[in-house]
C-alpha cells in the first residue's frame, strides 16, 4: 500500500492510523479534512494509507476482500508497540477487525454501516455504466456507479473490490472487540443508520453524534473534536 507518514515535532502518545472509505484514498479523506495536521499538533505520528486498488495503491492479484486488506493494515504497524486507530465507512469496517490481530490501543469506528452494504449492488449494471452505458436504475447501484467512475479511479478494480468484500460479509459479534472503543455518526447519515446495535456490541463503548451525512460528517469539526478528545 501507498502510505503517508506524518511526523509531530515532539510525540506524546501512539502513532494514529487513519483508514479511509470505499472508492476514496488517504488524501481526500484524510489529509484535506486536516486530520494529520490535528493530530500532529497533539504530539502523535499519523499514518495515512491508500487501501489496496484505491488512490495510489495498485489493485493486487489477489483478494481484495476484508480479510485480505485487514492484513495488509495489521502489517503497517506490525512493528508498532501500540497504535490507535480511525476508520470511517469501509475503514471502520475494517478497523473493527484490526484489534484481534494488531496492537491496538484505542478505536474509533465512524460512518459504519452495522449491515454488508455492498449485498444488493448490482456489479454488472455498474461496470456497464463505467463502460459508458446506461445509469442503473437501483439507486444504491448507482450511486455505487457514479463512485467508482469518478476521476482517477480504476472501476474494474473497485468493482472487483465489491465482489470480494460481499463474499466476506459483515457479521460483527458480541467480543470481537474489548478495546476502548468510540463510535460516530452523522445525524443526517443513511449509511450508519442502526450503528446502536454495534456500540451494544461493545462494552463500554460510546456513540457521539455529529452534524452531517455521511460526507458531511466526515468533514465536520465535531468529528475531529470527537475523536482528539477521545484519543486523549
Amino acid at each position: 500500500m501507498a502510505v503517508r507518514h506524518f511526523a509531530p515535532e515532539t510525540v506524546s502518545g501512539p502513532p494514529v492510523l487513519l483508514v479511509h472509505g470505499f472508492a476514496s484514498d488517504g488524501h481526500t479523506d484524510w489529509i484535506t479534512t486536516g486530520w494529520p495536521a490535528a493530530l500532529t499538533a497533539a504530539g502523535r505520528e499519523v499514518l495515512v494509507p491508500d487501501l489496496p486498488a484505491h488512490g495510489s495503491s495498485p489493485a493486487p492479484s489477489g483478494s481484495l476482500g476484508a480479510a485480505a486488506i485487514t492484513s495488509e493494515l495489521t502489517r503497517l504497524v506490525s512493528g508498532l508497540s501500540e497504535v490507535d486507530v480511525v476508520g470511517y465507512s469501509l475503514g471502520a469496517r475494517l478497523a473493527w477487525d484490526l484489534p484481534a490481530q494488531a496492537p491496538v490501543r484505542r478505536l474509533v469506528l465512524a460512518g459504519v454501516s452495522p449491515f454488508e452494504p455492498f449485498g444488493t449492488v448490482d456489479v454488472a449494471a455498474a461496470l456497464t455504466f463505467a463502460g459508458g452505458g446506461k445509469a442503473p436504475s437501483d439507486p444504491l447501484t448507482g450511486m455505487i456507479a457514479q463512485m467508482i467512475t469518478a476521476p482517477g479511479r480504476n472501476p474494474a478494480a473497485l468493482a472487483r473490490c465489491i465482489e470480494d468484500l460481499r463474499a466476506e460479509p459483515f457479521a460483527p459479534v458480541a467480543g470481537a472487540v474489548s478495546v476502548p472503543t468510540r463510535f460516530v455518526a452523522g445525524v443526517e447519515d443513511p449509511v450508519s443508520q442502526g450503528i446502536e446495535t454495534l456500540v451494544e456490541l461493545v462494552p463500554g463503548s460510546s456513540l457521539v453524534r455529529v452534524p452531517g451525512d455521511h460526507g458531511g460528517a466526515l468533514r465536520s469539526p465535531e468529528f475531529k473534536a470527537a475523536v482528539l478528545e477521545f484519543l486523549g
